[in-house]
């Protein structure tokens, strides 16, 4: 060439190169990305969040300038205390990789931390907002606390001192009858475990063979924000707002605050305080006792006092007996003296009268009088023979006519005529040849009460050349056959 130069042919350079596949090249970069980037420490603000139907959970890590998609298989998605939300920032730690599919790059996470107690605050505040606005923390939903209940639920863990602090506290102040719904305080299960404990207790029924209690404790003791984070949950807050058992919250220390705090009917710096608001002093409610008694007998006492002052005044107002009774016994005495005045007097006017009326009386007007009354009396006796012995005639002529109708009605006279009775086995009259059959033994009533026994053989066919016989008349008119 002039000038000693030489000319570059591009054909012959692009021959040079290796050629390779998609899939190959996918691979190369994504054993390229996961060499360099085995493990990484990612911190952003949660975009999109996707929870589909497989349980796995995909979301987006994002800061002002890029996005980074990820996403947290099943297993590690129901392992998390803390469930990814949108507008959350948090730190993910994973493993950096490629989905050759839609050529990009995503990042497979372990573990999701909130960035801070700030970005835990500020979810917590937008829950609260979010519940508050829907009424589950209004004062008038609020249930009071029964004052003395028979059967107290408790819902916490069987192995910690928590336990034991409530059980102490109740005995010392009125022992009752404890349920213990054991659960974990703390952990990725701990949510639905004290959701599950709540709802349980609700659906107890009040006559079952375990007793419904009659109010419930949440307790649990202190810890940092992340271990109280279950009890922000909204599981558990929707599940404490919707108990028809009232419900004492006593999470933490007297410092902490959780939103099951704002759902419960009563809030309890401390588990021992929940205790204290579940049932009274025992030894204050007998003193008290004691004191209303006291203070009754007092009162009955100055009642008594009271009516007796009262009476005693009503007495003195009173008249004296003697007062009272003395014109009445006068008038007593005034009567008593009239009164023998009176009976000497009536019993001068009798013997007068009497002394009169023996003058009137004579033996001779006592005979005629006797005589006249001897004659009217022999007068009523004669007219009353005379009467009964007409009286007599007349019943004996009816009689006699009645005698003599009975005795023509009687069947007694149509059996004395020839006739006979023919009776079946039950007593009663035969009328018709049909009505016994052959072998029934009938009885034959005759006249003077004279029976003869018969036995049916079997209907007796007429005799054409012999003079029909004339056939036994019952006593209603019907005939009958005699065999």
């Amino acid at each position: 060439m002039p000038g000693g130069s030489a000319s570059i042919n591009m054909s012959e350079m692009q021959t040079n190169l290796v050629e390779v596949s998609v899939s190959e090249l996918s691979g190369a970069i994504k054993r390229q990305i996961e060499e360099n980037f085995d493990r990484v420490r990612v911190r952003g603000e949660l975009g999109r969040v996707s929870r589909p139907g497989s349980g796995h959970l995909y979301f987006d890590l994002k800061d002002d300038k890029a996005v980074l998609a990820a996403v947290a298989w099943k297993g590690t998605a129901q392992k998390m205390s803390v469930q990814p939300e949108q507008g959350l920032e948090v730190i993910a730690t994973g493993k950096l990789t490629t989905f050759p599919g839609q050529s990009r790059y995503q990042l497979i996470v372990d573990s999701i931390e909130p960035a801070g107690e700030g970005a835990l605050m500020a979810l917590l505040e937008a829950r609260k907002k979010q519940l508050a606005a829907e009424g589950l923390f209004d004062a008038e939903v609020k249930k009071p606390l029964p004052f003395l209940p028979e059967v107290i639920g408790v819902v916490t863990s069987p192995s910690g001192a928590v336990i034991r602090d409530i059980l102490h506290r109740l005995a010392d102040r009125f022992p009752r009858h404890v349920l213990v719904w054991p659960v974990r305080v703390q952990g990725e299960t701990c949510a639905e475990e004290v959701a599950r404990a709540i709802a349980g207790f609700n659906a107890l029924p009040g006559d079952g063979p375990v007793p419904r209690p009659d109010v419930i404790i949440v307790a649990r003791g202190g810890g940092s924000l992340e271990d109280l984070w279950p009890f922000n949950e909204e599981i558990v807050v929707r599940t404490v707002a919707q108990s028809d058992i009232p419900l004492i919250s006593a999470i933490g220390h007297e410092t902490d605050t959780t939103l099951i705090d704002y759902a419960a009917d009563q809030r309890a710096p401390t588990p021992t305080a929940a205790a204290e608001l579940a049932v009274p002093v025992r030894a204050d409610l007998m003193a008290n006792v004691n004191d209303l008694k006291t203070r009754q007998m007092r009162a009955q006492n100055r009642l008594l006092e009271q009516a007796a002052t009262h009476l005693s005044g009503l007495a003195r107002g009173l008249p004296k007996l003697e007062d009272i009774l003395a014109l009445p016994r006068q008038h007593l005495d005034g009567l008593g003296q009239r009164l023998a005045l009176g009976l000497q007097a009536n019993v001068q006017h009798h013997r007068f009268a009497k002394e009169r009326i023996g003058a009137r009386l004579t033996p001779l007007a006592l005979r005629q009088r006797a005589q006249q009354s001897r004659q009217h009396v022999y007068d009523l006796e004669r007219r009353g023979r005379g009467q009964i012995k007409a009286l007599f005639e007349r019943q004996s002529v009816r009689l006699t006519a009645a005698a003599r109708e009975l005795t023509l009605l009687s069947h007694e006279s149509i059996l004395q005529r020839g006739f006979a009775l023919v009776l079946d086995a039950a007593g009663s009259p035969v009328r018709r040849a049909d009505a016994v059959q052959a072998g029934d033994v009938l009885t034959v009533q005759l006249a003077r009460q004279e029976t003869l026994q018969a036995r049916v053989e079997g209907p007796r066919p007429p005799t054409p050349s012999k003079a029909k016989r004339k056939k036994p008349t019952t006593d209603d008119g019907e005939q009958g056959t005699l065999l």
